[in-house]
C-alpha cells in the first residue's frame, strides 16, 4: 500500500470552510486506498497575530518562550481536522511536533530537524489512522519546544515523506503550482509543469513563498518526488523531481523572482578599527542569526562594513548595536533583489544581454551581479518597481 504525505498551508485551512474542503481533498486519497500522513500549518494568519500579542509585551520575546506560543497554532489545526474527519468516518488521530518524534537542534525561531522517530507515526498509520502531524514545530533534547522557521511546515512534512519512504509529498496551497513568479503580483506569471530540485531551491532561496528551501533540499537528497498543487482547484499543479522533459543540456529562465524584503546596511566605527575586531563583529552577527549576506567591503582603509540583510532582523541588529557597539553610526537603504534562474543560465549569453540591456534602458543603480551555473541575481541600489519587474519578465521569459 502506497504511503503519501499531504501539506495544507494558512491559507488552506484558515477557516473551518476551508477545513472542510480540504477533508474532501484528503478523501480523494483516502478512497484510493493509501495511507495517508497530513501535515498542517497554523490557521490563516494566527502565526502573525501570535508574533503580534508577543511584541506587545516586549520588543525582543524570550525565543524559548516565543516558539511555545508559536506552537499553539498548528495544535488547532490539527486538533479541529481531525475531530472533521472523524465525524466524516475517516479514521484520524493528531499529533504534536513532539508526539510524531521531531527532534531539532537547540536553535529557536529556525530549528533544523536533527531526527525523527517514526515509531508512532507508523503505528498509527497500521492502525488504519489518518495521521495529522502539527507542522513547523519539533522539540530538542532538553524537550524544550523549537520551531523552524516561517514555511517550516513545508519541511516538516518532506522530513517525514523522507523518512517513511513516502511515494510522493503533496504539498497543497492557495496557488495551482510553481510559477514563472508571483502571480499575486505580476499578471505576466506562466505556470511550470516540471522544474528540476537545483532550480526550485534556488527559486526558494530568493524568497519565492510557494516551497520552503529546505523543503525542497530534503526532497532531492532522499528522491522524493513533491508535487505543489491548489487545495481549491483541480488542475494539475507542478512536478518537482530530478526527471526532465526538456533537453538534456537545457538553458532556458524558468523562474524571476523579486525580493523587495532587504536591506543594505554600512556599519562605519567612529574610531581605529583593526580587521580583528572586524572579524568578531561578523562572529557576533553570525552567532545572532542574522544571516547578513553580500559583504561588499572589509579593510583598514574602507573602515565600514557592508552587507545586505533582511528587513525582519534589522530591528534585532540594531539593539545588538546598541548593547554592544554605540560607537557604530549605521546607515541602511532598501533595496532589490531579482534573480533570474534557470539551469545552463550560466553559458547563455543572450539572457545576460538581456538583463544589462533592461538595466542600461532603464538607468537603474546595480549594487551588484552575482552569476552562477543555475541563476543571475541582481541588487539594485533601490525598490523596483513592479511594472519594471514584469518589464524584465517578459524580456527573458517567452
Amino acid at each position: 500500500m502506497d504511503t503519501v504525505v499531504l501539506k495544507f498551508g494558512g491559507s488552506s485551512v484558515a477557516d473551518n470552510i476551508k477545513l472542510n474542503i480540504v477533508a474532501e481533498k484528503i478523501k480523494e486519497f483516502y478512497k484510493e486506498n493509501k495511507k495517508i500522513v497530513v501535515v498542517v500549518s497554523a490557521q490563516g494568519d494566527t502565526t502573525d497575530k501570535l508574533i503580534k500579542e508577543a511584541m506587545s509585551l516586549s520588543s525582543m520575546p524570550n525565543e524559548r518562550e516565543l516558539d511555545v506560543l508559536l506552537s499553539c497554532g498548528e495544535q488547532i489545526t490539527i486538533a479541529k481536522l481531525s475531530i472533521l474527519l472523524n465525524r466524516m468516518e475517516m479514521k484520524a488521530i493528531s499529533l504534536t511536533g513532539w508526539q510524531a518524534g521531531i527532534y531539532t537542534n537547540n536553535t529557536n525561531q529556525d530549528a533544523i530537524i536533527e531526527n525523527i522517530d517514526t515509531t508512532r507515526i507508523e503505528n498509527e498509520l497500521n492502525n488504519n489512522n489518518i495521521v495529522i502531524v502539527a507542522g513547523f514545530q519539533g522539540i530538542n533534547k532538553k524537550l524544550d519546544i523549537t520551531t523552524l522557521g516561517r514555511g517550516g511546515s513545508d519541511t516538516t512534512a518532506m522530513a517525514i515523506a523522507a523518512k517513511i519512504k513516502a511515494t510522493a509529498c503533496y504539498i497543497f496551497s492557495d496557488v495551482d503550482g510553481v510559477y514563472s513568479a508571483d502571480p499575486k503580483k505580476t499578471k505576466v506569471a506562466k505556470k511550470i509543469d516540471n522544474i528540476s530540485y537545483s532550480e526550485m531551491i534556488e527559486i526558494a532561496d530568493e524568497g519565492a513563498k510557494v516551497l520552503h528551501n529546505r523543503c525542497v533540499e530534503v526532497g532531492q537528497k532522499f528522491n522524493v518526488p513533491i508535487i505543489a498543487k491548489s487545495t481549491f482547484l483541480n488542475n494539475s499543479g507542478t512536478i518537482i523531481n530530478n526527471t526532465s522533459k526538456d533537453k538534456i543540456e537545457e538553458s532556458s529562465v524558468k523562474s524571476i523572482v523579486k525580493n523587495d524584503n532587504l536591506k543594505f546596511v554600512n556599519l562605519k566605527p567612529n574610531n581605529q578599527l583593526s580587521i580583528d575586531r572586524l572579524n568578531r563583529i561578523y562572529d557576533i552577527l553570525i552567532k545572532n542569526e542574522l544571516n547578513i549576506e553580500n559583504v561588499f567591503k572589509c579593510s583598514n582603509e574602507e573602515q565600514s562594513i557592508y552587507f545586505t540583510m533582511s528587513k525582519t532582523k534589522f530591528n534585532k541588529l540594531s539593539l545588538i548595536l546598541e548593547e554592544k557597539y554605540k560607537n557604530f553610526d549605521i546607515s541602511c537603504l532598501d533595496i532589490t533583489k531579482i534573480s533570474v534562474i534557470g539551469n545552463g543560465i550560466m553559458s547563455n549569453n543572450k539572457v545576460l544581454n538581456k538583463i544589462l540591456k533592461f538595466i542600461t534602458e532603464n538607468k537603474l543603480n546595480v549594487l551588484n551581479i552575482q552569476i552562477s551555473e543555475v541563476k543571475i541575481s541582481i541588487l539594485f541600489k533601490e525598490i523596483i518597481p513592479d511594472d519594471l519587474f514584469d518589464q524584465l519578465h517578459k524580456m527573458v521569459i517567452k
